[in-house]
């Protein structure tokens, strides 16, 4: 089912670009297990009940991925799923990045990347006061890792024993500017985390076998301390020639090839 909910991800990921002309692939792509493993396999949600109080908190660190995430929501019956026909036209609440103001069932605004391990960090510091049993998951980008505040969070985060908070790398290697490693190297990013005291494991970020196990121990332990699951990803992931290839961190496909690019998707390669 996660393998069929990550192609539906993709599937709609190429749909809705083709509405707005631009967006960003490849950052979907990489990211598709991840989001179906979380949303159908991890998080306690309910159907059309995007504002529960005790609902798992999802924060999107590399918003521009958002593109894959709608579809869920809208499945999830947060919205109707008609609104996605409109994604980034003029008065249309689905942006390029999630605004937690317009559309039900984002729980953090992007734009500038590196604020959200903050924010998720305060939500489960609210929670522990309010004295409410949810967890707060926070997907990263590898390129995002260069931002400063996320240092900052993740050293507090630790600080206040936050086991409720759990973030997860999409380690693809990959940024706008290039190689994320040949800007700022991030190695021995493993060790880096639990220096700063995460718990942290590592994964394949395209094998639901490796990611729904882990997420829901995660899920489901009381933990002293936040954990960190670097998932090993590949940018583009589905189509041969977006697959690490940085010109399609941003881009749009002509119809002929996005014809072919469904082809591929649904050929599982």
């Amino acid at each position: 089912m996660i393998r069929d909910r990550a192609l539906f991800v993709r599937e709609e990921t190429v749909r809705l670009i083709s509405i707005a002309k631009t967006g960003h692939y490849a950052s979907a792509f990489s990211a598709a297990e991840i989001i179906a493993t979380l949303y159908y396999g991890v998080m306690r949600l309910r159907r059309g009940e995007p504002a529960w109080p005790d609902r798992d908190r999802f924060l999107m660190g590399k918003g521009h991925a958002a593109v894959g995430v709608y579809p869920v929501l809208a499945d999830y019956d947060f919205f109707a799923t008609d609104v996605l026909d409109g994604y980034t036209r003029l008065g249309n609440p689905l942006g390029d990045h999630p605004d937690m103001r317009r559309v039900p069932g984002i729980d953090f605004s992007s734009g500038s990347l590196g604020h959200a391990l903050s924010a998720g960090l305060g939500m489960c510091l609210g929670a522990r006061v309010t004295e409410q049993d949810f967890r707060v998951f926070v997907l990263l980008g590898d390129g995002e890792l260069h931002e400063g505040q996320v240092w900052e969070a993740a050293m507090a985060a630790a600080h206040h024993g936050a086991g409720r908070l759990i973030g997860i790398v999409d380690r693809n290697r990959f940024s706008l500017d290039g190689e994320v490693d040949d800007i700022i190297n991030l190695e021995p990013l493993r060790e880096k985390w639990e220096a700063f005291g995460w718990e942290t494991f590592e994964v394949d970020g395209h094998d639901p076998a490796e990611l729904l196990p882990l997420l829901t121990r995660l899920r489901d332990e009381d933990r002293s301390r936040p954990a960190l699951v670097i998932a090993n990803t590949v940018k583009g992931k589905g189509i041969s020639y977006m697959e690490s290839e940085i010109g399609w961190h941003l881009g749009w496909l002509a119809p002929e090839d996005e014809r072919a690019a469904f082809e591929e998707l649904r050929s599982g390669r």
